[in-house]
């Protein structure tokens, strides 16, 4: 059944049995040393305001001050996430994949702390590391002292390094670059993915956001739960945010659990998921 657990997720983690879920995913806080919040605005009448609307009618922008929020810091980030990455591990299948999304500065940290948790109780160790995904888009500021940081990592593990879901045959296609070298067959039919993803951030504007910050698009998600789960099986998110690995598992006939200790949270994941609610 598809559940939506307000909960500390180590606490919620504990309470899984071992083995059970064959897909997880997690977007954990990047531990960037600020608050992350996604501004909301509104427009109300106004004579003297920014904006024209339909018949002449002036209107003012107003930024909302209830827009969700959280700290993004961590004095020992390491050992925040360890405990639950340990708890990942063991709830993940025998066939299972575990996706880890995160910044740049962290991964490398991150990296081989799921190398030595891989190799718990006999485990593969590095050899259940998979592929380092690079999820690449263009939007925002511009740095001028420095390469624009315009990426996020993806860390897929597997349980066995052998044995694992990968329906490559499931996942979207993408355009050639020089459609015109392969023939109009190929050109029309578009090509499988390589480890760089090229996707738009969720709009602004778009009818996907939710006003929840750092959700990220649907389009990655849906990439993921197709190709490295099968029908009918379970997605698990403990850090889920606005719900983006429960739309994407359900728009793809899959079962989820999406767990998060904000009540705001929450709020978003059952207004955007009521559909797929018990």
């Amino acid at each position: 059944m598809n559940q939506i657990i307000h909960s500390e997720n180590l606490t919620a983690l504990r309470a899984l049995p071992d083995a059970s879920v064959p897909l997880i995913y997690i977007d954990p806080p990047f531990n960037t040393g600020t608050t992350q919040q996604r501004v909301r605005m509104r427009t109300v009448q106004d004579g003297a305001g920014d904006r024209t609307g339909f018949g002449g009618k002036r209107y003012r922008t107003v930024r909302q001050e209830d827009a969700p929020a959280y700290a993004d810091s961590f004095t020992d980030y390491l050992g925040f996430l360890r405990p639950r990455l340990m708890e990942a591990y063991r709830i993940l299948s025998k066939t299972g994949s575990l996706f880890v999304h995160i910044d740049p500065r962290e991964v490398h940290y991150v990296k081989v702390m799921l190398d030595e948790i891989f190799a718990t109780d006999g485990g593969a160790g590095r050899a259940c590391f998979q592929n380092e995904i690079i999820w690449a888009y263009d939007y925002g500021a511009r740095s001028t002292k420095r390469w624009p940081a315009k990426h996020d990592n993806i860390l897929w593990y597997t349980k066995d390094p052998e044995h694992y879901t990968f329906n490559l045959d499931a996942t979207d296609r993408i355009p050639y670059m020089a459609p015109s070298l392969v023939g109009p067959e190929k050109a029309e039919r578009g090509k499988t993915p390589t480890d760089v993803w090229w996707h738009t951030i969720v709009s602004p504007t778009g009818k996907e956001k939710t006003g929840y910050p750092t959700q990220k698009p649907v389009g990655i998600l849906e990439r993921i739960v197709r190709v490295h789960s099968n029908a009918g099986e379970t997605v698990l998110d403990f850090f889920a945010g606005s719900g983006t690995t429960g739309e994407a598992a359900a728009r793809n006939g899959r079962e989820f659990v999406l767990v998060d200790e904000s009540g705001e949270a929450c709020a978003v994941m059952r207004a955007r998921l009521a559909g797929y609610l018990g």
